[in-house]
């Protein structure tokens, strides 16, 4: 894609990847199919797959662990990943950190003073 965007592979099962596009689309690429759990098995390479994901300026992706979608609050409600995706897509145009920290603040107020039970990672990049 030259200087234009990017271009690259996405191998092994995780989260869903987010892809971040222009206008506040936020495409969920499912990894399922890409890999095989560490650890289940000692050999996996016959399960390993991959997949391309082609950035434009501007666009990015999102990684993040199972504690963000399962955050719970005090009501025993799930945090989710459409409101991970929504919040994403309601700031799409600013820089990476910022789009974090937007994600950070959301996730903490909506789980309030309620146990956090599994670990919490994020991780935002965006193609200049």
């Amino acid at each position: 894609m030259g200087l234009s965007g990017w271009a690259g592979e996405i191998i092994g099962q995780h989260e869903e990847l987010l892809v971040v596009r222009q206008g506040g689309k936020v495409e969920r690429v499912d990894t399922m199919k890409l890999g095989f759990q560490i650890g289940m098995v000692e050999e996996i390479a016959q399960w390993v797959h991959e997949a391309t994901v082609a950035l434009r300026p501007g666009e990015g992706i999102v990684l993040h662990t199972d504690g963000m979608p399962e955050a719970e609050n005090a009501g025993r409600k799930f945090y989710g990943i459409e409101r991970l995706c929504e919040v994403i897509s309601q700031h799409v145009d600013r820089s990476a950190e910022e789009i974090r920290q937007a994600v950070i603040d959301e996730v903490t107020q909506f789980i309030g003073t309620h146990k956090v039970y599994d670990d919490i990672t994020l991780v935002v990049l965006k193609q200049k």
